[in-house]
């Protein structure tokens, strides 16, 4: 099988962002990505109910449309997550709408939610659950998770939410709230702990089953505004939060001419402030629900002072779009040595110590 990190990753960062981004989507779909050894049992972690291989997720934005999700899974991730998918289909901002920055190890993004709309996304993830001949199905291998937002014209939060969960749940192991890209107007509002109350109140009347509800927020909000959204998260029955989507904030010391365009910047700049919400909600947070940190991870030793700090798994996005796929087989064997050195013999231990005793 072609190895898709190793031969393409060089050749596809000479087409435009966008264009690269739809090869290599289109290549993993026909089954031409790699597959990874098993993983060790030493990085198993388990969260929400689930088990997880490995802490290492693809946050969303990667697979839009969750047409290459085993793929993505064969590669080495943890979970992998798809979407932001909305109700109807968008075509999102006008192009150009990302841009590389790879001398900052970053990536600015205005996608604004272009996708194929709830249906097609659906028939996509159906497709996992065909039966092979064999009698066995596809799976996606490792938990899979489906981002929902909300549509740029005539949304309805309220009605939204609930259907887009009830729509993905036969198909996914979790669904993430995204209430917090600064590419769709008015959806940052929604990060408020009376808005949240409202949502999740009127998701548990479309979740039966109860399936595992996580809530994505923005890195920009001071650090007091976290504390009511946790509580809020936690009361109406979230099982879990993702610190955090990307930043409209531009730090200081950016190379890249890119570096004033507008949308949402992640990567090795946002790092800072990912870990330090991370920080300030797990001391809140005292384990109560599950926390995923993303945003510019690019070592071993980034996640495991992630998870040091709190995390019990982490997603990467700009790291892997910048370095490819043979970044996982690196992360893991970085982690593994960095646990050595501090004395953990497995994540859960790791992240045992996070927790005040």
């Amino acid at each position: 099988m072609i190895d898709l990190g190793k031969l393409a990753t060089p050749l596809l960062h000479r087409f435009d962002p966008e264009t690269a981004h739809e090869l290599a989507i289109n290549s993993m779909a026909l089954g031409l990505g790699g597959s990874a050894p098993k993983d060790v049992p030493a990085l198993a972690t388990r969260a929400f109910g689930l088990r997880f291989p490995n802490p290492i997720g693809l946050a969303a934005g990667f697979d839009k449309n969750a047409r290459a999700v085993r793929p993505l899974a064969k590669l080495g991730f943890g979970h992998v997550e798809a979407g932001t998918v909305t109700p109807r289909p968008q075509p999102g901002n006008p192009q150009p709408r990302l841009f590389r920055l790879p001398e900052d190890g970053a990536i600015i993004n205005r996608m604004g939610f272009n996708g194929c709309g709830i249906d097609r996304f659906c028939r996509n993830l159906a497709r996992l659950h065909r039966p092979m001949p064999n009698g066995r199905t596809r799976g996606a291998t490792v938990p899979l998770g489906a981002n929902i937002g909300i549509n740029k014209i005539g949304a309805a939060p309220l009605r939204d939410y609930p259907e887009l969960v009830s729509r993905v749940s036969p198909y996914v192991d979790y669904v993430t709230m995204n209430l917090s890209s600064p590419n769709t107007p008015g959806l940052r509002d929604l990060q408020s702990a009376q808005m949240l109350t409202d949502l999740l109140a009127a998701i548990n009347t479309r979740n039966p089953d109860r399936l595992p509800l996580l809530v994505k927020l923005a890195p920009d909000m001071d650090d007091s505004s976290y504390e009511p959204i946790l509580e809020a998260a936690i009361a109406g029955g979230a099982q879990g939060l993702i610190l955090t989507n990307t930043t409209i904030a531009r730090p200081a010391g950016l190379h890249s001419s890119y570096a004033t365009e507008t949308g949402g910047l992640s990567g090795r700049p946002l790092a800072p402030r990912s870990r330090e919400v991370l920080k300030v909600v797990s001391r809140l947070n005292k384990g109560r629900i599950a926390l995923i940190s993303c945003g510019g991870i690019e070592t071993g030793d980034d996640i495991l002072d992630r998870i040091c700090t709190g995390a019990d798994m982490v997603q990467i996005y700009s790291s892997f779009v910048l370095q490819g796929p043979g970044i996982l087989a690196r992360l893991k064997t970085e982690l593994l040595e960095a646990m050595r050195r501090k004395g953990f013999e497995t994540i859960s231990d790791a992240h045992s110590s996070s927790r005040p005793i």
